[in-house]
Protein backbone atom coordinates (compact mmCIF):
# COMPACT_ATOMS: atom_id res chain seq x y z
CA UNK A 1 0.00 0.00 0.00
CA UNK A 2 1.67 3.39 -1.21
CA UNK A 3 1.59 5.90 1.78
CA UNK A 4 -0.12 9.54 0.69
CA UNK A 5 2.83 11.98 0.27
CA UNK A 6 1.47 14.26 3.06
CA UNK A 7 1.96 11.42 5.45
CA UNK A 8 6.12 10.47 4.33
CA UNK A 9 8.41 13.04 6.16
CA UNK A 10 10.48 14.94 4.41
CA UNK A 11 13.94 16.53 5.57
CA UNK A 12 14.43 20.21 5.02
CA UNK A 13 17.55 21.99 5.78
CA UNK A 14 17.31 25.73 5.22
CA UNK A 15 21.36 27.22 6.06
CA UNK A 16 20.18 31.30 5.78
CA UNK A 17 21.31 34.21 7.80
CA UNK A 18 19.04 36.82 7.76
CA UNK A 19 16.23 36.09 10.71
CA UNK A 20 13.61 37.34 8.14
CA UNK A 21 14.41 35.15 6.00
CA UNK A 22 14.21 32.11 7.97
CA UNK A 23 10.61 32.84 9.46
CA UNK A 24 9.64 33.57 5.34
CA UNK A 25 10.91 30.33 4.76
CA UNK A 26 9.35 28.62 7.67
CA UNK A 27 6.36 29.80 7.20
CA UNK A 28 5.89 28.78 3.66
CA UNK A 29 7.15 25.58 4.49
CA UNK A 30 4.42 25.42 7.57
CA UNK A 31 1.93 26.52 5.18
CA UNK A 32 2.39 23.07 3.19
CA UNK A 33 0.21 19.83 3.33
CA UNK A 34 3.38 17.77 3.85
CA UNK A 35 4.47 16.13 6.88
CA UNK A 36 8.12 17.72 7.13
CA UNK A 37 11.29 17.99 9.20
CA UNK A 38 12.69 21.54 9.44
CA UNK A 39 15.80 22.61 10.83
CA UNK A 40 17.68 25.86 10.22
CA UNK A 41 21.33 26.95 10.65
CA UNK A 42 22.10 30.64 11.05
CA UNK A 43 25.81 30.76 8.78
CA UNK A 44 27.72 27.83 7.09
CA UNK A 45 29.78 27.11 9.61
CA UNK A 46 26.97 26.07 12.09
CA UNK A 47 25.68 24.02 8.68
CA UNK A 48 28.67 21.95 8.11
CA UNK A 49 29.09 20.72 11.83
CA UNK A 50 25.07 20.00 11.83
CA UNK A 51 26.01 18.07 8.68
CA UNK A 52 29.11 16.15 9.57
CA UNK A 53 27.46 15.54 13.22
CA UNK A 54 24.53 14.14 11.21
CA UNK A 55 25.85 12.53 7.85
CA UNK A 56 23.81 9.12 9.11
CA UNK A 57 20.41 11.31 9.15
CA UNK A 58 20.92 13.59 6.04
CA UNK A 59 18.00 15.85 5.47
CA UNK A 60 16.31 15.18 1.94
CA UNK A 61 16.93 18.52 0.46
CA UNK A 62 19.01 21.80 1.39
CA UNK A 63 18.47 25.04 0.74
CA UNK A 64 21.63 27.18 1.07
CA UNK A 65 22.14 31.11 1.05
CA UNK A 66 24.73 31.95 -0.99
CA UNK A 67 25.73 35.00 0.91
CA UNK A 68 26.41 34.17 4.54
CA UNK A 69 29.06 34.53 7.29
CA UNK A 70 32.13 32.28 8.67
CA UNK A 71 31.33 30.31 5.66
CA UNK A 72 29.75 31.36 2.27
CA UNK A 73 27.38 28.99 0.41
CA UNK A 74 30.13 28.34 -2.62
CA UNK A 75 32.06 27.33 0.20
CA UNK A 76 29.72 24.92 2.07
CA UNK A 77 28.69 23.50 -1.28
CA UNK A 78 32.49 22.89 -2.07
CA UNK A 79 32.79 21.07 1.05
CA UNK A 80 29.68 18.74 0.66
CA UNK A 81 30.15 17.74 -2.68
CA UNK A 82 33.86 16.38 -1.85
CA UNK A 83 32.80 14.79 1.28
CA UNK A 84 31.79 11.17 0.31
CA UNK A 85 29.34 10.97 2.72
CA UNK A 86 27.53 14.31 2.09
CA UNK A 87 27.81 14.40 -1.58
CA UNK A 88 24.21 12.77 -2.15
CA UNK A 89 22.52 15.46 -0.87
CA UNK A 90 20.73 17.88 -2.82
CA UNK A 91 21.74 21.63 -3.11
CA UNK A 92 19.20 24.27 -4.00
CA UNK A 93 21.12 27.42 -3.58
CA UNK A 94 18.49 30.00 -2.38
CA UNK A 95 19.56 33.78 -2.70
CA UNK A 96 18.43 37.35 -3.26
CA UNK A 97 20.33 38.05 -5.84
CA UNK A 98 20.98 36.00 -9.43
CA UNK A 99 24.54 36.59 -11.25
CA UNK A 100 25.07 34.73 -14.42
CA UNK A 101 28.93 33.58 -13.52
CA UNK A 102 28.26 32.69 -9.90
CA UNK A 103 25.82 30.03 -11.19
CA UNK A 104 27.54 28.69 -13.75
CA UNK A 105 30.12 27.85 -10.98
CA UNK A 106 27.59 26.70 -8.72
CA UNK A 107 26.40 23.94 -11.62
CA UNK A 108 29.58 23.18 -12.37
CA UNK A 109 30.22 22.18 -9.02
CA UNK A 110 27.00 20.27 -8.32
CA UNK A 111 24.16 22.56 -7.24
CA UNK A 112 20.48 21.06 -7.94
CA UNK A 113 18.94 24.66 -8.77
CA UNK A 114 19.41 28.22 -8.29
CA UNK A 115 16.21 30.01 -7.18
CA UNK A 116 15.98 33.84 -6.21
CA UNK A 117 13.96 34.67 -3.33
CA UNK A 118 10.73 35.52 -4.16
CA UNK A 119 7.46 36.47 -2.27
CA UNK A 120 5.73 33.99 -0.06
CA UNK A 121 2.70 32.85 -2.53
CA UNK A 122 5.73 32.34 -5.42
CA UNK A 123 7.86 30.45 -2.69
CA UNK A 124 4.88 28.20 -1.71
CA UNK A 125 3.97 27.59 -5.21
CA UNK A 126 8.19 26.17 -5.33
CA UNK A 127 8.64 24.70 -2.69
CA UNK A 128 5.42 22.39 -3.28
CA UNK A 129 7.10 20.92 -6.63
CA UNK A 130 10.10 20.48 -5.00
CA UNK A 131 8.76 18.37 -2.39
CA UNK A 132 6.26 17.06 -4.12
CA UNK A 133 9.33 15.52 -6.63
CA UNK A 134 11.27 14.32 -3.88
CA UNK A 135 8.51 12.72 -2.20
CA UNK A 136 7.81 10.90 -5.58
CA UNK A 137 11.76 10.42 -6.39
CA UNK A 138 11.65 12.51 -9.21
CA UNK A 139 13.70 15.43 -8.39
CA UNK A 140 16.37 15.36 -10.50
CA UNK A 141 19.18 18.19 -11.64
CA UNK A 142 17.90 19.67 -14.41
CA UNK A 143 20.58 20.86 -17.21
CA UNK A 144 22.26 23.96 -17.07
CA UNK A 145 19.70 26.41 -19.04
CA UNK A 146 16.95 25.52 -16.51
CA UNK A 147 19.20 25.81 -13.19
CA UNK A 148 18.21 29.21 -12.52
CA UNK A 149 14.83 29.41 -11.09
CA UNK A 150 13.59 33.14 -11.00
CA UNK A 151 10.28 34.69 -10.94
CA UNK A 152 9.90 37.81 -13.37
CA UNK A 153 7.40 39.85 -12.89
CA UNK A 154 6.30 41.04 -17.02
Amino acid sequence: MKLPLSTIPIGVLLAEDDQDDRFFFKKAIDALTFQIQFKAVEDGQELMEYLLGNSAMLPNVLFLDYNMPRKNGFECLLAIKLNPKLQALPVIIYSTYVHEEIAELLYENGAHLYIRKTEFAELKNLLNTILTQIAENKFVRPPREKFIFSFLKA
